[in-house]
């Protein structure tokens, strides 16, 4: 999807096949397992499970065009000696136009191979972009 598109509860007309949209959305949770690169926009079209409208089915078009032109890429595990534990946390601070609530996302590795990720909404509303980042930190450690 195009990193300035923002999805929202009130932009469009109803999808006529709302059953259609859980089914794919659904397939492509399962995708996330091995595609990490997506987990985020997966997230965020999953968010409007309930009442799907046509924007919503046009962002996932995006992600099911975008996984037939990189059908080739995901996780390898290789061997490595180097058996310490990194976790990287970030966020989108205020990035829901709904609710201002932010997304936080994180991933840890166990030396060079991927071992947990996540991307998911915070539970409360930040103030600020720092107190954003520092929930997400927050997170990760609960998360290990």
């Amino acid at each position: 999807m195009i990193t300035t598109t923002k999805l929202s509860n009130i932009e469009g007309e109803f999808f006529d096949k709302p059953t259609f949209y859980r089914s794919v959305v659904g397939a492509l949770q399962y995708v996330t397992l091995i595609r990490l690169e997506i987990v985020f926009v997966v997230n965020k079209v999953s968010q409007f499970m309930h009442q799907p409208q046509l924007p919503h089915w046009l962002g996932v078009k995006k992600i099911l065009r975008y996984l037939v032109g990189t059908i080739d890429h995901g996780i390898i595990f290789r061997p490595c000696t180097n058996l310490r534990i990194f976790a990287f946390a970030g966020s989108n601070w205020g990035s829901d136009v709904d609710d201002r609530r932010s997304t936080s996302g994180s991933c840890v590795f166990l030396g060079s191979n991927i071992v947990a990720w996540y991307s998911r909404q915070q539970r409360s509303v930040s103030r600020s972009s720092a107190e954003a980042e520092f929930q997400s930190i927050a997170a990760v450690e609960i998360d290990i």
